[in-house]
């Protein structure tokens, strides 16, 4: 049975195909959705930049994961429409080891990545090492 489905989004159209097919499938079988992004640290100078360039009332919401936040919130509120119980979590590092870090924090039983940069020449893509490493079933969605 499949109680926790987590599911690798950077907000792109594609990672969009792969976080639907993971609404479907927990909707099939009443599970949780853990909606998992990772980033890359940003330097304090462009943070403190864009932040001086930005209006004074929103300066506080510039911060190195503002991205990611709103990738994960977007995703989280389509899940909320299909009445989903959802969780989102974000780490920095390597997002093939943070998806799979998050997956196994959240004791997942299945973890859906979408396919784009999957060939089997490229070593690292995100799905070619998430299919090795995950610590549950792996769902690899074709989405390109």
């Amino acid at each position: 049975m499949i109680q926790t489905v987590a599911v690798g989004t950077d907000g792109s159209e594609t990672a969009s195909k792969a976080v639907d097919f993971a609404f479907d499938v927990a909707e099939k079988f009443g599970a949780k959705v853990v909606i998992c992004s990772s980033y890359k640290p940003v330097s304090e100078d462009r943070v403190r930049q864009a932040q001086k360039d930005a209006p004074e009332d929103i300066q506080w919401s510039i911060n190195p994961t503002q991205e990611v936040d709103s990738n994960l919130t977007a995703a989280a509120d389509r899940a909320k429409e299909r009445g989903l119980q959802t969780v989102t979590e974000a780490r920095e590092g390597d997002p093939a080891d943070v998806l799979c870090d998050i997956a196994e924090a959240h004791g997942a039983d299945l973890l859906v990545v979408g396919n784009r940069g999957m060939q089997r020449r490229v070593l690292g893509s995100v799905p070619n090492s998430v299919s090795h490493k995950a610590p549950c079933s792996v769902v690899i969605v074709k989405t390109t």
